[in-house]
């Protein structure tokens, strides 16, 4: 999106009028009192801006992004950490419809079996647009259990029966799904997606959980995307079961939900950082069928984007860090709930802030406000080039034993433990430690993820060839 200088409009970047690497700091601005702000405060030579100051990066939230990106003029080097229509992924009613659109063209284009590679997400309808699909869906097949949920992602709903037989489809908030000729007389109508629960979770310890992996994405055209190698499972605090169906300590795994229930333990907690999720399926399952569950993963990481990828307005001066949401049925079958553009950066837990003062250090090399970069890399710290233009393939270059195409994807594998910040917050709360069953910390084999040796290397490559050009 090209936007021409105006008087009228807000600059930023364009004070100092020099060049990227002529730059000795980093003018940055947020609103978000968190790691975030850890992090942007203890970066070298990034000074923060506060009011109204010109600024060359901006973690801004979407309401800014809203009301003012078509008013403001960016310099070349100026950054923003949101895609201007983000909410073609980030919205579940827009997700759902690029989705089904995209499978469709794919089925068209390329044929069935490349178009079943999409069917990761629940069966699903927008309402009230699709409200009389959804009844001849529901009366098809009575007794299945579906989930209300908002268009926006902006309001949770906490019951998550719809109960049957009935012409309006009742929710704890109060708001109705009403008939077409009821919903014509009552304006404005809010957007739901009815969609079809999973009703077989993967259990650990008897309770459900789902998985929050960090994705980041540089551009849509062409499409670059870097997978993050950490994440974490977010348990439930109840053992699992339909027969509580509108119990909301049992069906849903937000943290921010779970610590309001009565029975909740803040030393035991309700996270595993992913690696130990990965150890345990393995010890229980095989690596073979762990190998397939995370690249299922992959897929869907990449399927989701690539449905997007036309309609995203991608504009240089963007990056977007999503929070995707997957469920894990009992057949190892990966589902997509949900894309998070604002995903939490607050920490929940020490080894919570330390995972995600990785991540977000991680995410600033790759945005690379100091221009050090050659474009070329396959990993930057935590983060893995999983799509540039088209898939990566590892480091290593070399096929699987079969002769297949290896991607360039390491989620959930780690070698060494992240290393432990020390601006954790006073007032954050005790590293939790979950009641789940133990795991020694994951050792997997022919899996290097040593973060800051490789940052140290990467950085100083990057030096001496900057010295040697010179």
């Amino acid at each position: 999106m090209l936007r021409q200088k105006n008087p009228n409009l807000k600059g930023h970047g364009v004070s100092k009028g020099k060049e990227r690497e002529q730059r000795a700091s980093i003018r940055f601005k947020t609103t978000l009192m968190n790691t975030l702000m850890d992090v942007l405060r203890h970066r070298p030579g990034w000074v923060e801006v506060k009011d109204e100051g010109e600024w060359d990066f901006y973690w801004c939230d979407v309401s800014w992004l809203r009301e003012n990106f078509d008013h403001t003029y960016m310099d070349e080097h100026v950054r923003i950490s949101h895609f201007r229509n983000h909410y073609e992924l980030t919205r579940k009613n827009y997700m759902v419809k690029n989705l089904k659109r995209f499978r469709k063209q794919l089925e068209r284009e390329v044929g069935k079996p490349e178009a079943a590679k999409c069917d990761f997400f629940p069966k699903t309808f927008e309402l009230p647009c699709e409200y009389h699909l959804f009844v001849e869906e529901f009366r098809k097949n009575p007794g299945i259990t579906w989930i209300m949920k908002p268009g926006t992602a902006g309001r949770k709903l906490t019951n998550l029966e719809l109960q049957p037989a009935r012409s309006a489809i009742t929710l704890s908030s109060g708001h109705e799904v009403k008939t077409a000729e009821e919903q014509k007389e009552e304006l404005p109508v809010e957007n739901y997606v009815a969609q079809r629960y999973i009703e077989n979770p993967y259990l650990i310890g008897g309770r459900k959980f789902d998985l929050r992996v960090y994705v980041l994405v540089m551009s849509y055209i062409p499409l670059r995307a870097w997978l993050y190698r950490d994440g974490f499972a977010r348990f439930s605090n109840t053992r699992f079961t339909l027969n509580s169906i509108d119990d909301q300590y049992v069906h849903l795994t937000n943290v921010a939900v779970q610590k309001t229930s009565p029975d909740y333990h803040p030393k035991k907690g309700c996270k595993w950082m992913l690696q130990r999720f990965r150890q345990y399926l393995a010890s229980k399952h095989g690596p073979e069928a762990v190998e397939g569950l995370f690249s299922d993963m992959d897929n869907i990481f990449i399927k989701s984007l690539q449905s997007v990828q036309k309609v995203i307005i991608s504009d240089k001066h963007c990056f977007e860090l999503y929070g995707y949401d997957i469920l894990i049925d009992q057949d190892l079958k990966p589902w997509l709930l949900e894309v998070n553009a604002s995903p939490s950066l607050t920490a929940s837990s020490q080894e919570d802030y330390e995972l995600k003062t990785c991540l977000l250090e991680d995410t600033l090399h790759v945005v690379d406000m100091e221009a050090r970069l050659t474009g070329r890399e396959k990993r930057v710290g935590g983060f893995d080039l999983m799509w540039n233009d088209g898939p990566v393939s590892r480091e290593e270059g070399a096929p699987d034993p079969m002769g297949n195409f290896v991607t360039n994807t390491h989620l959930g594998e780690r070698a060494e433990p992240l290393r432990r910040p020390q601006q954790f917050r006073s007032g954050a709360p005790q590293a939790e430690r979950t009641s789940l069953p133990s795991q020694q910390a994951p050792s997997l084999p022919g899996c290097v993820n040593d973060r800051e040796t490789q940052l140290r290397q990467l950085f100083h490559s990057l030096q001496v060839q900057k010295k040697s050009s010179s």
